[in-house]
C-alpha cells in the first residue's frame, strides 16, 4: 500500500475536515484522534483503498475503518456492496454524528410510528448503507436509489452468505425505513408490500406460443384491460397464458385461434380437472367454471369483433362449465354472535375491538373497512354517518354510525401521530393495516369466545341475517350492504323467513294436541293466515270439473269465455259487475272482450226499457 495516491495538501484538508466534524459532534478532535486519519490517508489514501480487495479492506484496523466510514458518510469514498456486507463498518454511528439533525428527526418519527429503539437503529443503519452506496446524504435518497442499493446488497449477501438470513433482515429494515422516510417527506409514495416480479417467467411462457396465437390472445387481453379491474386482469391473463402454453406443448399443429377445434378444448378440460391447484388438491368446481368461462368469453368476444383470427366454430358450450353450488351464506347464530362481541370488548388490543365491532355492526366488507380514511365520518344533522369508500362493486355509500362505533373510532384516532402523511384511517407502524391483521383479529376473538373458526365475511352475513329476521326491509338491507341488485339481498331471505316460522309454530301448537294423553281431534280452524288464504283462493278458482292454476299476476285470455257462450244468461242485477268487466277490458286494450260486454250491457238496457 502506498501513500502516493494522496498529496500532502489534500491529506491535511481531509484531516482538518475530519477534526472539525468530530469537534462539531462534541468529541475530542486533537492530535491523538486525528493522527490515525493522517496516517491512513498518507499511507493508503482514498484511491489506494478502492484498489484493495474486500478481504484486504476488512483486514485493516478498526481505527482506520472508522476513518474510512467517515469518508463514506461524507460522500468522499464510494464503498462496494461486498465491503458493506463483510466489513461491518458501523456507518450508522458515524452518520448519526455527521447528520445529527436528520438522524434525530428520523429516530423521533420512528418512535412515534411505534417502532422499538432497536428496530429504529437497524432502519437507520440500512438507510445509511444505501445512501453511501449511492453517494448521497440520507435525506436525499429516492425510490430508484433505494431499489438499486437493495438489489446490489442482496446480490452481495447471497454471494457471501448463501445460507444466512441476511436478505430477509435487509429487506425488513429497508421496508420500515421507507415508511419513516415517507412520513419525513423524503419519499413521495407510501411503501407497499410488493409480490416478487414474475414478468420474466410470464414472458417466457408467451415466447413458446406460436406467434399468431399469442398475438390474438394478447391483443384481446389489451382490449379488456381497458374496462376491467387490475385484479380481474391478473386472472384473465393467467388463464389465457396457461391455455396457450398448454396448446403449444400438446397441440403443436395449432398456430392460431382459427385452428382450434373441439377436441383441443375437451383434452384441456381433462388437463384442468387433473392438475393440482396452487393450494394443493384439485381445482374446485368454482375454479374450473371460472377458468373455462374465461376461455368461453374470450372466444365469443373474438367472434363478435370479427377480427382476422377468430374461432371457426363454437368451442366452449355452457354445458362445459360445472354447475356452481348455491349454498346459503354462513352466519353466526345469536348465541355465538353474543359470545364473539363479549370477547372482542374485553380484548386488550384496541384494533381487535375496533375491527370486530365495525365488521359485525356495519356489515362492511374487509376491503372497505381497510379503505377507510381520516375523513370517513361526517355529521348530517344530529347523527354521524360513515362514508364507505368504493368497494367490490365500484360504488360508495353512506351508512349510519352507531354512537358506540363513533367512540371506538375516536379512541383509535386519538392515538394517531399528528405528523402522518397517509390519509388511511387504519395504520400500524405508519403504514396501512393489511388484510392478514384483520383475519387474525377475528380469528383470535373467535378462539377466545370458543365458537370455532370465524371469518370476517361471516360477520357481514350475520348482520344481514339479524336484520332481515328483525323486520328490516330488503331495500334497507341492500342499501346498508351496498348491493347493486335486490337479487344479491334476496339470498338472506332464504335463511329464515319469519312468516313461515310464525305459520309453522301456530299450527304446530295445535298439532301437538293430537299427542296429549286425552284423545283430541284437531279443530277445524287449525290453520294459519296463509293456509286460510290458500283455501279461499282454491274456492275462488274452482271450476266445474277441476281448478284453475293460473298465477294471480297473469291475465287470463279466456276470462270472458262464458259470457260469449250461447247458453249464457244474465239479468239486470249483474249489470254493475258486467260494467266493471267491460271497463277492465277497455283499460287493458282488449277490444274483443270489450265488445262482448258492450253487447251484454246493451241487451240488458234494451230489456229494461
Amino acid at each position: 500500500m502506498s501513500g502516493c495516491s494522496s498529496r500532502r495538501p489534500e491529506v491535511e484538508q481531509l484531516v482538518a475536515a475530519y477534526r472539525a466534524d468530530l469537534r462539531a459532534a462534541g468529541m475530542f478532535a486533537e492530535h491523538p484522534v486525528t493522527s490515525p486519519a493522517r496516517t491512513f490517508l498518507t499511507r493508503v489514501g482514498i484511491d489506494g483503498w478502492q484498489q484493495l480487495s474486500a478481504a484486504e479492506q476488512c483486514a485493516t484496523s478498526l481505527t482506520e475503518r472508522r476513518v474510512v466510514g467517515w469518508l463514506m458518510v461524507t460522500a468522499r469514498l464510494r464503498p462496494t456492496p461486498d465491503y458493506l456486507v463483510l466489513g461491518r463498518p458501523y456507518l450508522g454511528e458515524i452518520a448519526a454524528r455527521h447528520h445529527r439533525g436528520f438522524h434525530d428527526r428520523f429516530r423521533a418519527t420512528a418512535t412515534e410510528l411505534g417502532f422499538a429503539a432497536r428496530v429504529a437503529r437497524l432502519q437507520w443503519s440500512a438507510v445509511v448503507k444505501l445512501a453511501v452506496l449511492a453517494g448521497v446524504a440520507p435525506d436525499q435518497l429516492t425510490e430508484q436509489l433505494i431499489a438499486a442499493g437493495v438489489a446490489a446488497m442482496t446480490t452481495a449477501i447471497r454471494r457471501h452468505r448463501p445460507n444466512g438470513p441476511g436478505v430477509g433482515h435487509l429487506t425488513g429494515a429497508v421496508f420500515g425505513a421507507r415508511t419513516v422516510l415517507f412520513h419525513l417527506g423524503v419519499l413521495d409514495a407510501q411503501p407497499r408490500i410488493q409480490q416478487p416480479n414474475q414478468q420474466a417467467a410470464r414472458e417466457a411462457v408467451w415466447a413458446q406460443v406460436p406467434p399468431r396465437l399469442a398475438t390474438t390472445l394478447r391483443d384481446y387481453i389489451a382490449q379488456v384491460r381497458l374496462s376491467l379491474r387490475p385484479a380481474t386482469m391478473v386472472r384473465i391473463e393467467g388463464v389465457l397464458r396457461e391455455f396457450a402454453g398448454w396448446i403449444a406443448v400438446h397441440a403443436p399443429d395449432v398456430g392460431a385461434v382459427a385452428d382450434l377445434r373441439r377436441p383441443h378444448i375437451e383434452a384441456y378440460k381433462l388437463h384442468l380437472a387433473a392438475r393440482p391447484s396452487a393450494r394443493g388438491g384439485r381445482l374446485s368446481k368454482l375454479s374450473l367454471a371460472e377458468h373455462l368461462g374465461t376461455l368461453r368469453t374470450c372466444f365469443e368476444r373474438l367472434t363478435e369483433w370479427a377480427g382476422e383470427d377468430v374461432p371457426a366454430r363454437v368451442l366452449v358450450f355452457s354445458g362445459d362449465l360445472p354447475l356452481r353450488e348455491d349454498p346459503l351464506p354462513r352466519f353466526l347464530d345469536d348465541g355465538a354472535f353474543t359470545k364473539l362481541l363479549q370477547a372482542a370488548r374485553t380484548d386488550e388490543d384496541p384494533f381487535v375491538r375496533l375491527c370486530v365491532e365495525f365488521l359485525a355492526r356495519t356489515g362492511m366488507r374487509k376491503g372497505e373497512f381497510l379503505d377507510l380514511t381520516v375523513d370517513s365520518v361526517v355529521q348530517i344533522g344530529a347523527a354521524y354517518w360513515l362514508h364507505v369508500p368504493l368497494g367490490k362493486l365500484r360504488s360508495d355509500r353512506y351508512i349510519p354510525l352507531h354512537p358506540q362505533l363513533k367512540q371506538l373510532l375516536d379512541d383509535w384516532i386519538a392515538t394517531r401521530p399528528a405528523g402522518l402523511r397517509s390519509p388511511d384511517q387504519l395504520l400500524a407502524y405508519g403504514r396501512r393495516v393489511g388484510q392478514n391483521r384483520v383475519d387474525r383479529a377475528v380469528a383470535k376473538t373467535a378462539r377466545t369466545a370458543g365458537i370455532g373458526h370465524v371469518t370476517a365475511h361471516q360477520l357481514r352475513h350475520t348482520l344481514a341475517t339479524q336484520a332481515i329476521n328483525r323486520g328490516m326491509s330488503l331495500e334497507a338491507i341492500a342499501a346498508l350492504l351496498g348491493h347493486r341488485s335486490m337479487r344479491m339481498t334476496m339470498v338472506y331471505a332464504r335463511i329464515a323467513d319469519r312468516t313461515v316460522a310464525d305459520e309453522y309454530f301456530a299450527v304446530s301448537e295445535q298439532v301437538e294436541a293430537l299427542y296429549d294423553t286425552a284423545p283430541k281431534t284437531l279443530p277445524g280452524d287449525a290453520e294459519g293466515a296463509e293456509m286460510r288464504k290458500l283455501r279461499a283462493e282454491m274456492h275462488r278458482r274452482m271450476l266445474g270439473n277441476g281448478y284453475c292454476a293460473r298465477p294471480v299476476g297473469l291475465d287470463c285470455h279466456f276470462e270472458s269465455i262464458c259470457e260469449s257462450c250461447t247458453f249464457f244468461q244474465t239479468t239486470i242485477e249483474f249489470r254493475p259487475t258486467l260494467q266493471r268487466q267491460r271497463d277492465d277490458a277497455d283499460a287493458k286494450g282488449q277490444q274483443g272482450r270489450k265488445k262482448i260486454f258492450d253487447g251484454l250491457l246493451s241487451r240488458l238496457d234494451d230489456a229494461a226499457s
